[in-house]
């Protein structure tokens, strides 16, 4: 096995076991980006100077015993997550030069462990989409198949984690964008609580959806991430002060005796959704098998709500972003078009700096919020939303944690769907409930389609249980 082929596990007891330095894991991982990404374009931005500098404080830290366990360790970061002195654009050209002088509170906290930043993932602009073709720097593709999507809109985490670029990665989920990627990739990724991480530094998209989380190889490697990144931060108010459990200690409580107590609902929308992979449904039906196996409890559970979960979301969502784009206009940050008026700098640097799905979603939320339409549209949204949460906690009530496939089909065609906004919006519809909700979910690895492309099944649970969830899907992964 190459050294950037590692999981965090792997990683840090090699490193702790003076088996291989920083220095070295660095460079294979560096080597592998060279590699590969002119093929799949999972990276925006690689800082291979700089990563060598903090490989080399990270040995440094490991020989005078102060390592723990992000020390040393390279990993990657989506380009809408701003880094101290690391370019990061959003995707998006109108932020072509922007170099933040801060990091986003869960970079700091690895960086203050001393993790290696290997750069910025390239991602659907500002996470607006659903295959990672809205990028301003070009699409990323399936390191499992070129001619698919590799999912959005942290496509490039994903792809960069499972063609082994990068040990793992920070990202963002809205709406899906770590669980939908990590699913097309075969790869673990999770939607955290919403406030269970912090958002500080997080370039805004619909700020009362928006989330952070890693995308791993494992369902440990996860673990391991959350307990770092996790908690409160008086940067961003809402953020929760529990306390933060050792979740790498908890996802191994789940024994036989445990499973055989869990209660595991399947609820019955996500079964009927138009356009169900056969591959993927029977791939999903197999896990519940396995649980079952097991001694779990498996109920057949509703959610009657779930079929407005997206229309409510694109409701909420452009209309938020239309109010947290408006700080772009290139006057403050990135590029200025020139132009002989200052109305005249504001609409062609807008125009040229953002792509078209970014203008959509603007005049969209702008049309959603105006006089006469936010009852009608925003307000309704909203309670719309109240309705959904009602339903997983109903449900809560009956089951401990609900199983689904990620994604109703595996990764599509590049340009399959480009041409169609309405298409790409409802690709969402299993993962945008939960982000809706608030509530954690996490995608893990269940199998391949006759094909090779991978399939990923969603685990999700009340708000806050992020232990409970991992637990799950570590189970799984051992199958």
């Amino acid at each position: 096995m190459e050294l950037n082929e590692l999981t965090i596990t792997q990683a840090a007891e090699g490193l702790r076991k003076k088996k291989f330095s920083s220095v070295e894991l660095t460079k294979a991982c560096l080597a592998r980006i060279n590699e590969r990404n002119k093929d799949i374009n999972a990276f925006i931005t690689v800082a291979d100077e700089s990563a060598m500098e903090e490989a080399k404080k990270a040995d440094e830290m490991i020989a005078k015993g102060e390592g723990r366990m992000l020390t040393g360790i390279p990993f990657a970061v989506k380009d809408a997550i701003c880094t101290a002195d690391v370019r990061s654009t959003g995707a998006a050209k109108i932020l072509d030069n922007y170099l933040p002088p801060y990091d986003a509170t869960v970079i700091k906290k690895i960086r203050e462990q001393g993790g290696v930043l290997l750069g910025k993932n390239n991602c659907d602009t500002f996470g607006h989409g659903a295959s990672n073709e809205n990028s301003m720097y070009g699409p990323v593709k399936n390191p499992h198949d070129l001619t698919k999507v590799a999912g959005g809109s942290s496509g490039g985490s994903a792809a960069a984690v499972a063609d082994n670029m990068c040990i793992y990665a920070i990202a963002e989920d809205t709406g899906g964008s770590i669980r939908y990627p990590a699913s097309f990739c075969g790869v673990v990724g999770l939607r955290p609580s919403y406030g269970r991480n912090s958002r500080y530094g997080v370039m805004p998209m619909a700020s009362s959806l928006d989330t952070v989380g890693p995308i791993t190889k494992t369902v440990a490697d996860t673990a391991l991430v959350m307990e770092v990144v996790a908690g409160r931060d008086e940067r961003d108010a809402t953020t929760v002060s529990d306390n933060i459990p050792k979740y790498s200690e908890e996802i191994t409580k789940l024994g036989n005796k445990e499973i055989q107590k869990l209660r595991i609902g399947v609820p019955r929308e996500y079964f009927d959704v138009a356009g169900m992979n056969s591959e993927v449904r029977a791939i999903t039906e197999e896990a519940i098998k396995r649980f079952k196996s097991l001694g779990g409890k498996i109920e057949e559970v509703s959610l009657p709500h779930t079929k407005y979960a997206i229309a409510a979301y694109y409701i909420i969502v452009p209309s938020e972003d239309s109010s947290n784009l408006a700080r772009l206009d290139g006057i403050r940050y990135g590029v200025r078009a020139e132009a002989g008026s200052l109305y005249d700098v504001y609409a062609r640097s807008r125009a040229w700096g953002f792509p078209e799905e970014v203008k959509r979603r603007i005049l969209i939320g702008t049309y959603a919020l105006s006089a006469g339409y936010y009852d009608a549209y925003y307000k309704k949204a909203a309670r719309v939303r109240t309705l959904i949460k009602q339903d997983f906690d109903q449900v809560f009530d009956k089951v401990d944690v609900l199983i689904s496939p990620t994604s109703p089909f595996p990764p599509f065609g590049m340009g399959e769907k480009a041409a169609d906004p309405l298409a790409m919006y409802l690709t969402d519809v299993l993962v945008g409930p939960a982000a809706v909700a608030g509530i954690p979910a996490l995608s893990v690895p269940a199998g391949k389609t006759a094909a090779g492309l991978p399939v990923g099944v969603q685990i999700m649970g009340p708000r806050l249980s992020e232990a409970l969830v991992m637990s799950v899907g570590h189970q799984l992964s051992f199958y």
